[in-house]
């Protein structure tokens, strides 16, 4: 037998392309993409709008201009009116809001461990969330008389259905899986709710909270703008009604504006903060 060699082969190996890098985005790109940009360059859109249409108009007793609504606003700051109806309003907003949220946890609670409770609770939702808050004010000055007593009374109501609809909502659709595991780390009682429950029905409850702010919110000035008419006092509501009778327009708008203004600070720093500390970061959000 002869002996034969065996060829070795050698390759090379290919060369790696290099990475492709993502071509540099504009400055104007970026600021695109960013959610507070895109909402601050409507809401100047919607202002110069505004002033367009005032201007084109010419009739400040139908609708002043953006300009003048705030200058008179910064007007009414510096002579403190329009901060003392703000901090009326807002503290009476709480005081109604923190008593419907714990009328509210207390009906979840109940719902949520019987199933009299869970009846109760969809009874009474379905006959109340219908009903305005704000029809409610004649009886609550009867039942209550003028004073805080009555506009907390219409706050609780327009706060507690919402909240308590959503979070027992949110409570019975919490998988089966994550409830398995509460009980199996033996969690049991207030431990299991707010290990559990509470993180797994978070958005729907967030979701309560939202609409009970809005509703409590236009419930509230609403409700001012009556109790300002018989009392003569109260918060930005009266702030409105009073200026209207002196026909001061721009002070009017600018009372409305500091109600918008609130709303959105409100929406996009405490609701979006709290939406990104808990269900965002959570990854329950999509």
């Amino acid at each position: 037998m002869s002996n034969s060699t065996r060829t070795e082969l050698f390759y090379e190996p290919e060369a790696v392309p290099a990475a492709i890098e993502a071509p540099a985005r504009s400055v104007a790109a970026r600021l695109i993409d960013n959610a507070a940009v895109r909402k601050s360059l409507l809401l100047v859109l919607i202002a110069v709008i505004w002033e367009g249409y005032a201007r084109t108009l010419d009739n400040a007793l139908v609708l002043p201009t953006f300009t003048s609504t705030v200058v008179a606003m910064l007007q009414d700051i510096a002579s403190g009116d329009l901060p003392q109806a703000t901090v009326y309003t807002i503290t009476l907003l709480l005081k109604g809001y923190l008593a419907g949220l714990a009328i509210a946890a207390v009906l979840t609670a109940f719902a949520s461990a019987t199933r009299i409770g869970a009846d109760l609770l969809e009874t009474l939702t379905a006959m109340f969330n219908p009903l305005p808050s704000i029809a409610l004010l004649p009886l609550a000055l009867i039942w209550f008389g003028l004073g805080e007593g009555s506009v907390i009374f219409v706050l609780i109501h327009a706060v507690l259905w919402a909240v308590a609809l959503n979070t027992h909502s949110g409570f019975r659709e919490v998988s089966r899986t994550l409830r398995m595991v509460g009980q199996n780390y033996g969690l049991t009682g207030m431990r299991y709710v707010v290990r559990i429950l509470i993180p797994g029905a978070f958005p729907s409850i967030l979701t309560g909270l939202k609409i009970g702010w809005a509703f409590a919110w236009r419930t509230l000035i609403a409700a001012e703008l009556v109790f300002g008419s018989t009392s003569g006092e109260g918060g930005l509501g009266w702030y409105i009604f009073e200026r209207k009778n002196q026909l001061l327009i721009p002070d009017v708008f600018a009372g409305l504006l500091t109600v918008i203004l609130f709303g959105l600070i409100v929406e996009n720093m405490v609701f979006k903060l709290m939406e990104k500390k808990t269900v965002a970061r959570w990854g329950m959000s999509n």
